[in-house]
């Protein structure tokens, strides 16, 4: 059985070198994903159908050249097939979604343990710089909501920081009982459910002048630094989780989602690396 993972407390300085170092092995262990990228481009021929069209093609004239279609064996079919069609990548792949595998389904119980401890590894992590690099997010408030939670970390680590604050996790009890709290929750959803999901935020919340508001840990791809490596990253873990039918979104889509679930307004704070906080207000 796997140690149980520890919370790591972080001054300001530790917490931007464990942020660097989580970027750089982030960054290596997804790497991967390039040479799978271009293996794609070849198989779909994409060279082809640029040079096709002389040298230059926007998106649209890449994606109907037939010599690009062509390749995709049993294309059609497999878009025919409704079942087939519903499932993700992974799905497909593997005959099960990653979060059945990670509660133990199919017997695979050591998945499931390396996926949780590394869940709340991170997350511990995530919410100690969270409250360090940002606390003022915190303050003012009278209580918090854990949406998602799992086991509370993230509240136990809000809690500890501001006492006056009451905090509560809301999660399903077979989740509460196995799953860590889980900071990235709308990436996993396409726009409908995240507009559902925030819709119903919303309904649990008080008005912004009585300080209610959301607080989202998520990716904003393109925001943060300048780092060549971070913004690589951050498109990597897109098509990644591509994979599950999510998505990582830019400041444009969660502009999108947070006005079309009737908020009036939002702030980003991109201080967790790849990550940023997002507030969200009635």
């Amino acid at each position: 059985m796997a140690p149980a993972a520890e919370v790591v407390q972080c001054s300001t300085t530790t917490a931007q070198y464990l942020l660097e170092a989580q970027l750089e092995l982030w960054h290596i262990a997804l790497g991967f994903i390039k040479s799978l990228a271009l293996k794609s481009a070849l198989d779909l021929r994409i060279a082809d159908a640029i040079s096709h069209h002389g040298g230059t093609a926007t998106l649209p004239e890449i994606a109907t050249a037939r010599l690009y279609i062509s390749p995709f064996f049993g294309l059609r079919e497999w878009l025919q097939r409704e079942q087939l069609a519903e499932q993700s990548l992974f799905e497909d792949a593997h005959g099960q979604k990653p979060w059945d595998l990670a509660d133990g389904a199919g017997g695979n119980s050591n998945f499931g343990e390396l996926f949780n401890q590394g869940m709340l590894a991170d997350n511990s992590f995530t919410m100690d710089v969270a409250v360090k690099e940002c606390g003022e997010v915190f303050r003012g408030l009278s209580s918090v909501i854990d949406e998602a939670g799992g086991l509370g970390g993230a509240a136990q680590t809000i809690a500890k920081a501001f006492p006056h604050v009451t905090c509560s996790v809301l999660d399903l009890p077979h989740i509460s009982r196995k799953l860590p709290v889980a900071p990235w929750i709308l990436h996993d959803w396409g726009d409908t459910e995240c507009i559902k999901i925030l819709k119903n935020c919303k309904k649990a919340i008080p008005p912004r002048d009585s300080g209610g508001k959301v607080i989202i840990l998520d990716m904003v791809v393109g925001a943060g630094s300048a780092n060549a490596k971070l913004k690589e990253t951050q498109v990597l873990f897109d098509l990644l989780i591509m994979t599950i039918n999510g998505t990582e979104r830019d400041e444009k889509e969660w502009k999108k989602i947070i006005f079309e679930a009737g908020f009036s307004d939002y702030k980003i704070i991109p201080v967790l690396g790849v990550r940023s906080i997002i507030e969200v207000y009635p």
